[in-house]
């Protein structure tokens, strides 16, 4: 079993005629996920590169069967890309684009909540399933097939973290960005469920950064109920209060999302927090022995 996406996941792309789209298209095929369709409204019919490309997202399931998108669409269209692609029946929808309005995902939020779509995103690198499906933005090389799941708010930190446990041997389940944005579809707490309960992951990397409560709403569920060793790492240490730190949900308000009450809820829950990003894997090697 893996989470989310495997080697059997179809893989149609919103987007697809962009730049953005055609070059991450291009990644995605050659690391071996089955990119069946691309979609972009009014060039339907057409081909690029073998693969047949829409009008709708609906055509392109009908015709090729997709079950995953990935969406590359800009900012004032992807949150209903993003709609589409849940109208049309697919179990997960990407979405890559960053910059999309915050009123357009509370939409979308709430739309999907009667929905069967999956959303990760916006404002995320996508997920990897090692050695079998990539359906984001990331680096296919430094992924190896593994038993830890990444789960992580920052893409540049996921990458790291990755790279340190292909090199420690552990490799990787399933790598899961689930973005930066104040509103996202996957979170923490829903990435842990999927990581609970996959027979393939045997222990979690977490990176969280400054920001909200997310990090330490997942502290208290791993300490009621993972079954599996968890580590972390938080980002953000020596941000100042009121200052957005890249994400648009990085951000310390009100006194609320500090790195340091983060890093002392999870230790409080019994995660093992790593001291500085060069020393993720080794962290992380320690909590599997």
């Amino acid at each position: 079993m893996s989470v989310l996406v495997n080697k059997d996941s179809k893989v149609v792309v919103q987007g697809i005629t962009g730049r953005a789209g055609m070059f991450h298209t291009r990644q995605c095929r050659e690391y071996g996920t089955k990119i069946v369709a691309g979609v972009t409204p009014g060039k339907g019919g057409g081909i690029i590169e073998g693969i047949p490309v829409f009008d709708t997202v609906e055509q392109a399931v009908r015709e090729t069967g997709a079950d995953v998108s990935m969406i590359f669409v800009p900012p004032p269209g992807a949150a209903d890309a993003v709609l589409e692609a849940a109208a049309a029946g697919v179990s997960l929808a990407v979405c890559i684009t960053e910059g999309i309005p915050v009123r357009d995902m509370v939409l979308v939020k709430r739309a999907l909540r009667e929905s069967s779509t999956v959303m990760i995103g916006p404002n995320c690198p996508g997920i990897i399933t090692p050695g079998e499906c990539k359906v984001g933005i990331m680096p296919g090389d430094i992924h190896r097939k593994g038993k830890i799941g990444v789960v992580s708010r920052s893409g540049t930190l996921t990458y790291e973290a990755v790279k340190q446990l292909t090199v420690t041997g552990l490799g990787q389940s399933t790598c899961i960005g689930i973005g930066g944005d104040s509103i996202i579809g996957v979170n923490f707490l829903d990435a842990l469920r999927l990581f609970n309960d996959d027979p393939e992951t045997e222990g979690v990397f977490l990176i969280g950064e400054i920001g909200g409560g997310a990090e330490e709403e997942a502290a208290a569920w791993i300490r009621d109920n993972m079954k599996k060793p968890v580590a972390a790492f938080i980002a953000g240490r020596t941000a100042p209060p009121g200052k957005r730190m890249g994400h648009a949900g990085a951000i310390i308000s009100g006194g609320k999302g500090k790195a340091e009450d983060k890093i002392r809820t999870l230790r409080e829950c019994g995660v093992a927090v790593a001291p500085s990003p060069s020393r993720m894997g080794e962290t992380m090697v320690q909590v599997m022995k």
